[in-house]
């Protein structure tokens, strides 16, 4: 018989324990389209960071940015698949699979990334849309208003802006169209080059973006186009199965982190339209203010949008009118 001494039988006991307990733990994958210096992607590590502390390292997740596991407009199905476990994603990526929460996006005004993100989440709240059923999903986070940006000329009617080659997409784009421009859709990763080459006149997005993607180096006029500002939603998703392998204690800890960051993320948008519009100034950039009368009929000419999308949907059985009323009446 094979007799053990002391130091092995410790030795023994200490792998089989740490053997176990690495077992136990659940190991998960988390994409992201934002790299790594972008202040979402940092949030996007803190929420990491904070799942694992407070499952006591439970649960441990592998960060991938940069789209460097899943390419953006492929996060969501990639989730549902299992190739990422969570993801990070702009649901018009995956134009009419969510027509719910497309009502947020809509140019209905949108003052700040806060505001923005409480709407999202209200909406996912109040109407409890289906269309999310195939993930589990976290919470939506949603930037401040997306305003025009043009490089060469200073767009400050509607008939300044007929014509330009504008990059937008999704709802921005047919914002631009009904303005009256015509609309380019290139992913938000594309737009530095095609303003920097002119194969763009401008682009519609966050001023936050002016800073955190450079664009403020190739664009040189912002028009402060308020009534007519759209947001983006941005949704963190889990797969089913790997969702529901996980604890009931360890799900409820995470919807508790879940309430805080998506907070964390509004909030976040809004510091970077700030940091944003700096950097757009510094490099000479210059701003301008519609008239009340101007705004007006911008939001005239954009109601087509929301009038077209309140059709679109009811035809899929969905009351559209009601989701709109329902973000004006927080606006």
């Amino acid at each position: 018989m094979k007799r053990f001494t002391i130091p092995a039988l410790l030795f023994f006991c200490f792998s089989a324990f740490f053997t176990i307990n690495a077992a136990a733990k659940t190991q998960l994958t988390y994409s992201n389209f934002f790299p790594p210096t972008h202040i979402q992607s940092q949030l996007a590590e803190e929420w990491i960071t904070e799942v694992e502390k407070r499952t006591n390292g439970e649960i441990a997740i592998n960060y991938f940015p940069a789209s460097t596991l899943t390419q953006a407009p492929q996060t969501y199905d990639g989730v549902v698949q299992g190739i990422a476990d969570i993801g990070m994603t702009v649901l018009a990526y995956s134009r009419g699979r969510f027509p719910v929460a497309a009502a947020i996006d809509l140019p209905l005004g949108y003052a700040s990334g806060v505001q923005a993100t409480n709407i999202a989440n209200g909406v996912l709240e109040k109407f409890n849309p289906e269309e999310f059923n195939d993930t589990e999903l976290m919470f939506l986070h949603a930037h401040g208003p997306g305003l025009l940006h043009t490089r060469d000329k200073a767009v400050h009617t509607l008939d300044d802006l007929k014509g330009l080659k504008i990059r937008s997409t999704g709802t921005s784009g047919r914002l631009i169209a009904a303005l009256g421009g015509s609309p380019v859709g290139k992913a938000m990763g594309e737009t530095y080059q095609m303003l920097q080459k002119g194969v763009v006149d401008g682009s519609v997005h966050p001023v936050e973006t002016n800073k955190g993607w450079k664009v403020g180096e190739v664009v040189h006029y912002l028009t402060q186009n308020f009534s007519t500002a759209y947001t983006t939603t941005f949704a963190v998703f889990m797969n089913k199965k790997r969702w529901d392998n996980l604890t009931p204690e360890q799900q409820n800890t995470i919807r508790e982190i879940n309430a805080e960051f998506a907070l964390k993320h509004g909030q976040a948008w809004d510091e970077s339209d700030e940091e944003g519009m700096e950097f757009f100034k510094e490099k000479g950039g210059e701003v301008f203010t519609q008239s009340d009368a101007e705004a007006k009929k911008w939001a005239d000419e954009a109601a087509s949008v929301v009038d077209e999308y309140i059709q679109s949907v009811s035809e899929k059985g969905i009351d559209g009118k009601a989701v709109v009323d329902y973000i004006k009446a927080n606006l």
